[in-house]
């Protein structure tokens, strides 16, 4: 009977494959061979992953972009509604102040007659017979019975709390016939005849130290004025200039 070594022929032919194996990789082409392709597929992955994490990076930084973008938007509609806001609120300021100085401008020769009757009821007998106003100054002309009258209505002017300032007070001593008294002559045959003491106060105005008029209309205060009595000056008209 024939035997045959399989064994040692399958290692026989296992070590000649390994020895070819080693022999060709340990000549130095085919080492030089491995470490390039090893190499190179160690570049494409780092290649590959610098490309994908850039353009990740690049994606990242547009959408940061575009929100920025968005912010930027949104602030400067709030930053124009602002400055809208802004020019509507001077403007209203703006017309507030002109109604103001309208009012002020209108109100002018009401508010002066209005301070002028307060402080001539509070001396009785004095008379007035005009009142120009130019700009601040005023120029009041009237006549009174009595001298202490006119001192007691410059005194009146005088402490207003700065609605009447700079004062100057004139006076002249004059006579007029006596319309209230009977109608009898003297023995030269006129009239009797009364002293009055004619005056004429020079002083500022300040418009801004007036009271604010409740409900009274500036084309009517003339008319609010009382009316004088029979044979005494009429009342006084304001004439702005």
């Amino acid at each position: 009977m024939i035997k045959i070594n399989l064994l040692n022929s399958v290692t026989e032919r296992q070590n000649g494959t390994a020895a070819a194996v080693d022999r060709r990789v340990s000549s130095p082409g085919s080492r030089f061979a491995l470490m390039a392709v090893a190499v190179l597929v160690l570049l494409v992955a780092v290649i590959g992953w610098d490309v994908i994490s850039t353009q990740m990076a690049k994606t990242e930084a547009e959408r940061q972009l575009d929100e920025q973008k968005r912010i930027e938007a949104e602030l400067q509609v709030v930053i124009n509604e602002q400055k809208d806001l802004e020019a509507r609120i001077a403007n209203i300021d703006a017309r507030i102040e002109a109604i103001k100085r309208l009012r002020a401008s209108q109100a002018g020769p009401s508010a002066v007659l209005d301070a002028l009757r307060e402080r001539i009821a509070m001396v009785p007998g004095l008379f007035l017979e005009s009142v120009e106003q130019s700009g601040e100054g005023l120029v009041i002309k009237g006549n009174s019975p009595d001298e202490s009258q006119v001192t007691q209505f410059g005194r009146s002017l005088e402490f207003s709390n700065g609605l009447f300032t700079n004062l100057n007070i004139e006076t002249a001593r004059a006579e007029i016939q006596n319309q209230n008294a009977p109608q009898k002559t003297n023995s030269d045959g006129e009239m009797p005849k009364v002293q009055i003491v004619n005056f004429t106060i020079k002083c500022g105005y300040a418009p801004s130290k007036a009271p604010n008029p409740s409900g009274t209309n500036p084309t009517t205060a003339s008319a609010q004025v009382p009316a004088a009595a029979p044979g005494k000056p009429a009342p006084p008209q304001v004439a702005k200039n």
